[in-house]
């Protein structure tokens, strides 16, 4: 029984010794369980952390490429090839067309340069052999040519109205303090070097009185200039008109800046003329206020959402601005994030190639038909699928909204796959801007756009715009300048 008694209580010395280890072990364990969850909970915080950090510094990278291509520099091509080609023509037969300065149509003035009478060398009489004929075209000394127009004011002996002449080349009819004024050419002269070249008023009123001998100060080209920009002011509406009647129209815009405000530049360039429009915003109401809400033609455009508003229109995106995309894509793409842009490119490039195939003739019918579905075929089912980059995502979602845009300039022999037009148009502008930094006043952006609008679409349809300006000066009051344009009347 005392053996019993002693082992019993040995069990149960034992059993709570090991109770206690177990309690202990087990706190240990709840200890460990409670710090591996916080741990984990630190980690999923630090993961948030490095998301936000990385979508952020996406964005900073993203931001600064395109910062990078709206520098004080903008068509910089990057840093300087360290091994550039020799300068100058080559030598041979790689020289290229030779060419030269043909000779003036019209001589003012013919010089005899005859030799000297003796040779310097050995003091021989010199005889003439043959007579060379050198020209030169120089700008002869320039004065202001000042009219003064006697104007005879009588009054009509029947109902007593005042009645006065005028000239044909006249601009206005003021006289009194209004009396001394600067000519029409003058005035077109300085319209083109600000509002065409982008030569500040300060600076074009150097040039005036420097080259040519005419003094006007800055703020009087301002006031000039207004009055020029009322005279535009119907020749604007009719190039509006025409816009919105044309069957294809490619649209582009970029900041401007009006009293330090930002305002936006639109343009808007068909086969026959130019559009600029400044305007407070850049939304649908804008686009609206030029196209009109009811526009249904062809819109070759950037990827901007307003465009897509247009309810009635055809849209073409530009492919270019898609394959610049994607080859940002690809330059921090790491590992499979390079498959879809390079999917995309294959895509977009197969298109340019067919629109080459097609303008060459090799394309056509049928042929050019089952070449589009196919393409169109392809690109269905890349856009079905999925991906798991955030860029990439934000691509295929772009490219599904656009994918009714993509491929209009296959169909459409007269539609451009990109929107280079408006680019072009916009780029005068933006250098203006860079040297004017825009215009003080909305009275300013009108002018500045009727003026413009009307320079450029003298470019494009290669009239002189200086006799365009004149003319309208001229005229008794607001006309249509005399410019080829289509019928804006709906048929």
């Amino acid at each position: 029984m005392a053996v019993a008694g002693r082992w019993q209580a040995t069990s149960r010395e034992e059993l709570e010794r090991e109770t206690e280890r177990l309690r202990q072990e087990n706190e240990r364990l709840r200890r460990e369980l409670e710090r591996a969850e916080r741990e984990r909970e630190q980690i999923e915080r630090e993961r948030d952390r490095l998301r936000e950090e990385r979508d952020r510094l996406e964005k900073e990278l993203e931001a600064a490429r395109r910062a990078a291509k709206r520098q004080a520099a903008p068509f910089s091509k990057g840093a300087p090839s360290p091994c550039p080609r020799r300068p100058g023509r080559k030598p041979g037969r790689a020289y290229g067309p030779r060419a030269w300065r043909p000779v003036p149509p019209h001589v003012d003035e013919v010089v005899e340069v005859l030799p000297p009478a003796e040779c310097a060398t050995c003091g021989g009489v010199i005889g003439t052999e043959r007579v060379n004929v050198q020209y030169q075209a120089d700008l002869p000394p320039v004065r202001p040519h000042v009219t003064a127009f006697h104007v005879h004011v009588g009054r009509c002996r029947r109902c007593g109205r005042r009645v006065q002449g005028r000239d044909a080349r006249q601009t206005s009819t003021a006289t009194g303090a209004a009396a001394s004024q600067v000519g029409p050419r003058a005035l077109a002269w300085a319209a083109w070097l600000h509002t065409g070249l982008g030569v500040p008023f300060a600076k074009v009123a150097t040039i005036l009185r420097t080259g040519f001998g005419l003094t006007i100060t800055a703020g009087g080209l301002v006031h000039a200039l207004h009055r020029v920009g009322g005279r535009t002011a119907p020749t604007y509406d009719a190039l509006v008109a025409v816009v919105r009647r044309s069957p294809v129209v490619a649209p582009d815009e970029t900041g401007w800046k009006v009293g330090g405000r930002l305002w936006w530049l639109w343009v808007f360039v068909t086969r026959d003329v130019t559009v600029y429009a400044i305007q407070p915003g850049r939304g649908y109401a804008q686009a609206a206020a030029i196209l009109g809400p009811r526009y249904g033609g062809i819109v070759v455009r950037d990827g901007w959402a307003p465009y897509r508003k247009l309810p009635q229109a055809t849209h073409q995106t530009c492919l270019a601005h898609l394959l610049r995309r994607c080859h940002g894509l690809l330059d921090v793409a790491q590992r499979g994030a390079a498959r879809f842009p390079h999917a995309v490119r294959r895509l977009l490039l197969a298109a340019l190639a067919i629109r080459e195939r097609r303008d060459a003739g090799e394309l056509v019918g049928h042929g050019l038909a089952v070449a589009i579905g196919r393409l169109e075929a392809c690109t269905d089912r890349l856009l079905a699928g999925r991906v798991t980059h955030p860029p990439n995502r934000r691509l295929l979602q772009h490219l599904r909204t656009e994918r009714p845009a993509l491929f209009t300039c296959l169909r459409h022999a007269d539609v451009e796959a990109t929107n280079w037009q408006a680019e072009q148009a916009i780029r005068p502008a933006v250098v203006t801007r860079k040297v004017c930094g825009g215009n003080r006043t909305p009275r300013g952006a009108d002018t500045q756009q009727m003026v413009a609008s009307v320079l450029r679409t003298c470019w494009q349809q290669q009239c002189d715009p200086l006799e365009l300006l004149i003319a309208l000066q001229r005229s008794r009051r607001p006309v249509v300048a005399d410019l080829p344009l289509p019928d804006p009347a709906p048929p």
